[in-house]
């Protein structure tokens, strides 16, 4: 049996995070001067309260909530749209999934998720054993990126869990007993680990170990120490012991726990015991963020989901620290995941044996987002992992070196240390590039905001539009899903879904926003506000079908908001059909939309309808012409125009 010190920790169940950005929305009434102003989403709300129904009615509403984290109120019109019983994208059924378990429908969110699932089963978030079928092409896919070799300074015993201080390693080993009282670990018959020092060499070689300091050593274990980038401040693990003091738990266990040292007169001392620390379950294996402002370890504090996990601590001036906080599902798993390293590149490895791997424990790596969040989780491959434990992996970027312990076949003793050098990055990166426009008037919208976010729907980056509409993100994960947010003051929100392709280059994205509120004035023709092309007749008809009140109930809402605004009502057909023809059809047709709103509660005297047939066409489809139906539809349309205010 090998000699290492691995301990569990808890998970924390976090809640959904929401993101969305909650966009304040100008009150109608509003005006400047002849402006004025028509919130969207109020005017489709009212709409929709009357009983009218349409799938793009109830998916901005639903939206509309749903990005704001105003997730009951999303519930009522995502369940609205999917009582509908129409085809809708995929990803509502995700979102209305999130939504029934905001109101306490947790089988119902079941449903929905099986039904996500049947429909897009390649999407990690509704079954993650999808994501992991192939892991071993994947594996195969990362492997042979590195040259190992054993090293000299191991014994026949156990040396593991390598650290970088200036020229030198430190590491930990059981190679002989120290101190005056020789004591051994019964379960194991070997000494208690120890601390002990190497110089590295120019050529990469190691000098023969050294102790590395009496004080810091104790009666029982030490193991894996880090060292801020001055080499004046360590952080390491031990049992509970300290200033002669041995601390159990309430089975008379001595478990571990974190300590600090500091360097002082080119001695260790000042050995004192982290506040994060408990007699009752284990602390260990430190590791430094870049900045030395977040210390990670491992630890199988209470609530743990598996036997360890990682968490990650705020260290603040004056020997002060926050909150341990757990890294969340995406790094921890039921199993156990130990001995993390954050490379000067903000990438996390630790070891594992419950993601996919190669036996026992594997290294794994995921990216560290810039807001905490982490990257898809990767096996790095052979030959780092194998068959055996395999971990205390630490890498120097600058030069692409590194360690990494291992019981594995052929080593020198229980655990001995690798060292490695890294011959290609695991990473496959692409520019993820695109521009936000006005969806009407294909204008650049400068200061959008933009929003990427991963599949867990975890920010990964926010980012800002130039006065060309453009945003670029350099470092998008190859194979990897990203959901593009944008939003900005007086449009609605809107999200796309990119895949990013498997090798490397670029992905570009094009996004229209919609108008939430939008400026009317005399002349204003509110059609073009609600992208209404045209009130729809059965043929050679001109009573209103149920899709035409819809939208014809759009203008009679702004009308009661604006009582004293008065509208035209102009009907054009195309040129098809005789001049009197479309002109007595297109009157008939104006006057049955007009006569529809009177009965909708707009007085008579706000209303002009008039029907043009084809005396205004918008194309050169007139008599004669060879048009196509798509050209003759461009003239087939409606119009309300504001003619008083």
């Amino acid at each position: 049996m090998k000699l290492k010190i691995v301990v569990s920790i808890l998970i924390v169940v976090l809640g959904l995070e929401s993101y969305a950005q909650n966009n304040k929305i100008k009150k109608a009434e509003k005006e400047y001067g002849q402006l004025a102003y028509i919130d969207a989403i109020k005017i489709y709300e009212n709409v929709a309260e009357k009983g009218y129904k349409s799938v793009d009615l109830f998916q901005k509403l639903g939206n509309s909530y749903y990005f704001n984290a105003q997730l009951p109120q999303a519930n009522k019109w995502y369940a609205a749209l999917f009582a509908l019983n129409q085809i809708v994208d995929p990803e509502y059924y995700f979102r209305y999934s999130q939504t029934l378990k905001s109101v306490g429908d947790y089988d119902g969110a079941d449903r929905m998720l099986n039904a996500f699932n049947k429909i897009n089963s390649n999407d990690s978030r509704a079954k993650l054993y999808e994501a992991n079928k192939d892991y071993y092409a994947v594996i195969k896919e990362n492997s042979e990126r590195y040259v190992i070799e054993t090293l000299d300074i191991n014994s026949d015993l156990s040396d593991y869990g390598t650290s970088f201080l200036g020229d030198k390693i430190v590491f930990a080993s059981t190679r002989e007993q120290r101190g005056i009282a020789k004591r051994t670990q019964k379960w194991t018959n070997q000494a208690f680990s120890t601390l002990y020092t190497a110089k590295v060499n120019a050529n990469g070689t190691l000098e023969k170990a050294q102790p590395f300091s009496n004080i810091v050593d104790s009666k029982f274990n030490e193991a894996t120490p880090v060292f801020t980038k001055d080499g004046k401040t360590m952080y390491f693990t031990r049992n509970n012991y300290n200033e002669g003091k041995k601390g159990k738990d309430t089975q008379g266990t001595t478990l571990l726990k974190l300590y600090k040292a500091t360097l002082e007169n080119g001695k260790w001392s000042n050995v004192k015991e982290l506040p994060f620390n408990s007699d009752d379950f284990s602390t260990a294996h430190p590791a430094l963020s870049p900045d030395e402002k977040t210390l990670y370890f491992a630890s199988n504090r209470p609530g743990t989901l598996g036997e360890s996990d990682i968490y990650k601590v705020a260290i603040y001036d004056n020997n002060l620290f926050g909150i341990p906080e757990n890294l969340g599902n995406t790094i921890n798993t039921e199993g156990k995941e130990t001995f993390p390293f954050v490379s000067a590149e903000n990438e996390l490895y630790f070891s594992s044996n419950g993601h996919p791997g190669l036996g026992g424990l594997d290294v794994f790596v995921a990216k560290i987002n810039s807001n905490g969040s982490f990257g898809n989780v990767s096996n790095v491959g052979t030959p780092i992992n194998g068959s055996m434990d395999d971990f205390a992996f630490i890498i120097d970027t600058n030069t692409s070196k590194g360690y990494f312990s291992s019981n594995r076949e052929g080593g020198k003793g229980y655990d001995d240390i690798y060292q490695f050098i890294e011959t290609r990055k695991l990473s496959c990166e692409q520019v993820l590039a695109g521009k936000v426009t006005d969806k009407k008037t294909n204008s650049f919208l400068a200061g959008a905001k933009v929003l990427l976010l991963d599949e867990q729907m975890n920010v990964i980056k926010e980012l800002s539009t130039d006065d060309k509409g453009s945003f670029s993100y350099e470092k998008a994960e190859c194979g990897k899903v990203y959901y593009v947010r944008v939003s900005k003051e007086d449009y609605l929100t809107t999200e796309e879904k990119v895949t990013i392709p498997t090798e490397k280059g670029k992905t570009d994205i094009n996004i229209g926003l919609e108008k939430n509120i939008e400026k009317i004035t005399t002349g204003t023709d509110l059609a073009k506000v609600f992208a209404i092309e045209m009130i729809y007749f059965d043929l050679d008809k001109f009573n209103i079908r149920p899709d035409a009140a819809l939208d014809i109930s759009k203008v009679v809402e702004v009308m009661k908001q604006y009582p004293t605004m008065k509208v035209e009502v102009a009907s054009h057909t195309d040129s098809r059909a005789s001049k009197a023809y479309n002109l007595a059809l297109s009157q008939k047709r104006a006057q049955s939309t007009m006569d529809f709103m009177i009965k909708s509660g707009i007085d008579k005297s706000r209303l002009i309808a008039k029907g043009y047939g084809e005396s205004q066409l918008v194309n050169k489809c007139a008599d004669g012409v060879a048009c196509s139906e798509e050209e003759h539809q461009q003239n087939r349309r409606s119009q309300f125009i504001i003619t008083a205010m």
